[in-house]
């Protein structure tokens, strides 16, 4: 088992659980905005950890191949090409919320959150399936550099 693998995704999770749990708190109660603010920059934190882990495995140990069978790994790379454009446009989304939110351009910020915060509980489920997909379905496939994990070869 990767651990270090494991230990990046579950970042991913714990930050789109302190999402939902952020967007909870202000929608019981519109007042409780310090309480959300910090529960949501929880969120960006946790989320950093993960990129940092990410990109940092990505550099000194490379990316993990997919390893399951020919058959299936043109789905596994459409499905990989959705993930990163997830993950893409929900943590560009999730950092102009959070700028808009701590310079109190609330409209924007209201209008933007929920968007970011939905396209982040997408990112965090398709993390895991990729993880899933990667360790434990399959034996996993080489590592090596992200682009040959990505495309094969």
């Amino acid at each position: 088992m990767n651990y270090l693998a494991l230990i990046s995704v579950s970042f991913i999770v714990i930050s789109a659980i302190l999402v939902a749990i952020g967007w909870v708190i202000i929608a019981k109660d519109r007042s409780n905005i310090e309480k959300h603010k910090k529960v949501m920059t929880a969120a960006a934190i946790a989320a950093t950890t993960f990129f940092i882990l990410y990109v940092s495995r990505t550099v000194f140990v490379g990316n993990t191949a997919f390893g399951g069978p020919d058959s299936i790994k043109p789905y596994y790379l459409g499905f990989m090409i959705f993930h990163i454009l997830l993950a893409t446009t929900g943590g560009v989304l999730g950092l102009i919320s959070l700028y808009l939110g701590y310079k109190n351009k609330i409209e924007k910020h209201r209008k933007i959150g929920p968007k970011a915060s939905v396209i982040w509980f997408f990112t965090a489920i398709t993390g895991v399936i990729v993880y899933v997909l990667l360790y434990v379905a399959y034996d996993p496939g080489e590592t090596t550099n992200v682009f040959r994990a990505i495309i094969g070869g």
